[in-house]
């Protein structure tokens, strides 16, 4: 009883209708809209909230605090400009999806071939994969980098099992809210190649290095150093 008062009070009330929310349905209000796709959700109606579409965000959230949902490889994703100002994902791996970093709401079906755990909220993480050193501490799925959670899910579940984590964000929190990312591991993301994703329904690379430096895109095969403009010698007297 007392582990759940203390991780009632470690997450926001929103929180889990979030990550049981689906989305990406037809909106039944506007279902001939050219947009939609129920892929919004409202911080600011609680427990209530349901996923809902860019025309209902007029009409009814007008004023409220809402994010909006994507998707990669069929799983639901959020942008981490949007999240971290509302929660603290530290510790939870992120990823760069189509120049955007994102990180994923829930746990996602671990590949072939590799070692998993038990599900979300097991007592146990079972046997981590031998592809990475780096695994999920709730379902042992492989990680890029040296985190503790693959998403907002396996951290809450976290929360709930060791009261250890956090995600509520205090006045200053909003530069280490970035998946507890450091310099270091910012500067491996970027030897590592990419891995393939969806977003929208939309090919795209899982990539590790940032958006906001991107690599310089190598020279055309074919192209030559335009040479200098030629001097004739001069005449001998």
């Amino acid at each position: 009883m007392m582990m759940r008062r203390v991780a009632a009070s470690l997450v926001p009330p929103w929180l889990e209708p979030l990550l049981s929310t689906h989305f990406f349905a037809a909106c039944p209000l506007h279902p001939d809209a050219p947009r939609s796709e129920s892929n919004m959700f409202c911080l600011d109606c609680g427990a209530s909230a349901s996923s809902f579409c860019f025309y209902c965000r007029s009409d009814r959230h007008s004023g409220h605090r809402v994010i909006q949902i994507r998707r990669s490889s069929y799983h639901d994703v959020v942008r981490v400009a949007e999240i971290q100002k509302v929660l603290d994902i530290s510790g939870v791996q992120t990823y760069v999806i189509n120049s955007a970093r994102v990180l994923f709401l829930n746990e996602r079906p671990q590949p072939r071939g590799t070692g998993r755990g038990g599900a979300s909220g097991s007592s146990a993480a079972g046997p981590p994969s031998s592809s990475s050193p780096h695994t999920c501490e709730i379902c042992a799925r492989s990680l890029l980098d040296p985190f503790r959670f693959c998403s907002l899910g396996c951290k809450l579940a976290g929360i709930k099992r060791n009261g250890d984590a956090t995600f509520v964000l205090h006045p200053g929190d909003e530069d280490a809210s970035g998946g507890g990312e450091s310099s270091s591991t910012a500067a491996a993301e970027e030897s590592k190649g990419g891995r393939r994703g969806r977003w929208g329904g939309v090919s795209c690379e899982e990539v590790g290095h940032d958006a906001r430096d991107p690599a310089r895109p190598p020279p055309p095969p074919n192209s030559r150093r335009r040479k200098g403009i030629p001097h004739r010698a001069p005449f001998a007297s």
